[in-house]
């Protein structure tokens, strides 16, 4: 379980591919302190360390599933990714509930500078079926976007905007995200509990 608040956006040393899955290579600040078997999520998406280097690296499978519902396939040696180790439950939750399983890609279609914050809208498909199942923004809602917990706004079927801060620019991707580029959603698992109940009740 996460937060959404990303802890740093680390280097991708190497990304391989090998038998449909991808194993990434990541140098973070915090390798040290990782354990064999811990759960770190990369840009929103929750893998598992399984093995630590000496070089302050440590490696991650993204299996075939994984990359066919995330951005992760598109990550090089050189990319940047944001990274957050698992939830403490002994303090405050500063983001919001955040699972680690994405749900779907976004792609990003416009970025519009307003005083001094940036404004982000991403487009995205997903059926009715998932819809009807919570797989959607609301107004003021919670989204997870390439792992960083954010408020929407201009919610509608098909796309939303976020209000990135200055800081937020600099210690995350979203620094250097162009149109264009695809990113990772999660939605809000609130919500998708909410929809189940309406379901069942209509059942």
């Amino acid at each position: 379980m996460f937060s959404g608040i990303v802890e740093e956006a680390a280097q991708v040393v190497s990304a391989d591919r090998k038998d449909g899955n991808l194993e990434l290579t990541v140098r973070s600040t915090f390798t040290d302190e990782l354990k064999i078997d811990q759960s770190v999520a990369h840009n929103g998406v929750c893998l598992t360390v399984v093995e630590l280097n000496g070089d302050g690296t440590y490696r991650v499978t993204a299996i075939d599933e994984t990359l066919r519902r995330s951005n992760l396939g598109q990550l090089t040696a050189g990319s940047q990714v944001n990274l957050e180790r698992s939830m403490i439950m002994n303090g405050r939750l500063d983001g919001h509930i955040v699972q680690g399983h994405v749900d779907c890609t976004a792609e990003c279609t416009a970025i519009e500078e307003v005083e001094g914050s940036r404004y982000f809208k991403f487009e995205y498909t997903v059926s009715p079926e998932l819809v009807k199942k919570g797989y959607m923004t609301v107004e003021k809602g919670s989204v997870t976007v390439n792992g960083v917990s954010l408020t929407v706004c201009d919610s509608t079927p098909t796309s939303f905007r976020v209000a990135i801060i200055p800081y937020t620019l600099e210690h995350t991707n979203f620094g250097t995200l162009k149109e264009g580029d695809r990113v990772n959603i999660e939605f809000d698992i609130i919500g998708k509990y909410v929809a189940r109940l309406k379901e069942l009740e209509n059942a």
